[in-house]
């Protein structure tokens, strides 16, 4: 199976091509950084599957795989991100993504979702398919980016955008307390341990398109 690899971050791509040279009968034929360079490279080397982020600078990870099964409809491309919210998952598989897995998945989920893919059948990381089958069972709760309020997903892009707590207190006309307490608890419906993880989700999800 050879296989290339689409992230903007080159301690990830060297992350991810060292474990998966590691993968019996897999080989990395490239590596991409841009949406663009992605679309080269595919036309190059013709790869059997594409592990694809979802957030890149410029063009997105969507548009990158859209553009690749346009000339090359026989390559898998497999999503991976930070995000973990069905309305990610859905976009996705809708533009003809052959899976979807989360960016901390253990290796062997990594493993199996590249030869579920290459199989030509569709992976979901279990704790996706859990959420996205959660409506179907009558269970449906909004999660990630999904369960924040208008003035919160507000407030996130503020934060992506660079803004301190205080100009988004003075942006909106509310005191600094409000914005801190509104990021506190967007840290714990997002799963953000650290302020940075915050700051880096919201950079990202200005970047993603809706």
């Amino acid at each position: 199976m050879r296989v290339l690899i689409v992230d903007d971050h080159t301690l990830v791509r060297a992350g991810l091509s060292r474990l998966l040279q590691g993968f019996e009968g897999v080989d990395v034929c490239g590596e991409a950084s841009r949406a663009d360079e992605a679309l080269d490279l595919s036309l190059i080397h013709r790869p059997d599957l594409v592990l694809m982020d979802l957030s890149l600078p410029g063009r997105s990870g969507l548009e990158a795989m859209t553009a690749i099964l346009a000339e090359l409809p026989a390559t898998r491309v497999l999503m991976m991100s930070m995000y973990d919210d069905a309305q990610h998952v859905r976009g996705a598989l809708e533009r003809g993504a052959a899976g979807f897995i989360v960016k901390d998945a253990a290796p062997l989920e990594l493993e199996l979702a590249l030869r579920t893919a290459a199989a030509g059948q569709t992976f979901l990381s279990p704790r996706l398919s859990s959420r996205m089958m959660a409506p179907m069972l009558g269970r449906e709760k909004p999660v990630g980016i999904d369960a924040l309020s208008p003035r919160q997903r507000q407030i996130l892009g503020m934060i992506g955008g660079g803004l301190s707590n205080k100009e988004i207190a003075a942006e909106l006309g509310i005191s600094v307390k409000t914005v801190e307490t509104h990021r506190a608890r967007m840290m714990e419906a997002l799963g953000c341990r650290r302020a940075t993880d915050l700051l880096l989700l919201a950079a990202r999800h200005r970047q993603v398109p809706t």
